[in-house]
């Protein structure tokens, strides 16, 4: 098994129409065996911006401590909202730096950007590599399945309620199918006044 499914675990992000919607499951573990059901793998870092964290778990806490930190400073020096774009830059260096010994962590980013609203969504892997995709972005152990659910489902220009249906049914058929992830859900819905936050019930086994 790869260091980066030991402890489980699955994000996606989506982009609609106006808003971006991110999920992630509860489930914590060790190989296959289930440690906690609540542990959060996504982040508000300021009003419209969200980091996905999955990987080994001791990596995700340092990393979004140490990204909090970075973000913060931005802003005070700056003082202005940090940009889910300008996030997704410094999330590549900050990766980068570490290539030699690196986090072994797969970042999800979702959110909109502060002035224009305009929906951003990036995935990337452990040495910071980007993908910026117009759909969906997915990481974690049940990621084969998620692209097949998400490739299924994804429409162009989903409303916020369809965009939530279309996230959670990707997200519980994905996982039912992969035994590193599960345990309910959280969905978070990104939109320019509000961010509505939903949890899942799913199979608890």
């Amino acid at each position: 098994m790869s260091i980066l499914g030991y402890n489980g675990g699955c994000v996606v992000a989506m982009r609609g129409k106006d808003c971006v919607a991110i999920a992630t499951d509860h489930r914590f573990g060790v190989r296959a065996q289930t440690i906690s059901t609540d542990f959060e793998k996504v982040f508000q870092l300021n009003p419209h911006l969200f980091l996905g964290l999955v990987g080994l778990q001791t990596d995700i806490l340092t990393v979004k401590d140490r990204l909090t930190f970075r973000k913060n400073l931005y802003e005070v020096k700056e003082n202005r909202l940090m940009s889910p774009e300008r996030f997704s830059a410094m999330l590549t260096s900050f990766l980068y730096e570490r290539r030699f010994g690196p986090y072994f962590v797969e970042p999800v980013i979702a959110g909109l950007h502060p002035k224009t609203y305009e929906p951003y969504i990036c995935n990337m892997d452990l040495l910071g590599n980007s993908n910026t995709p117009e759909d969906f972005a997915v990481a974690g152990t049940c990621a084969e399945q998620l692209f097949g659910m998400c490739e299924t489902l994804w429409k162009p220009d989903l409303e916020p309620n369809q965009l939530f249906e279309v996230i959670a049914q990707s997200m519980i058929n994905a996982f039912d199918r992969d035994a590193g992830s599960g345990w309910g859900a959280s969905v978070y819905i990104i939109e320019k006044d509000k961010i509505t936050v939903k949890r899942i019930k799913t199979r608890m086994d």
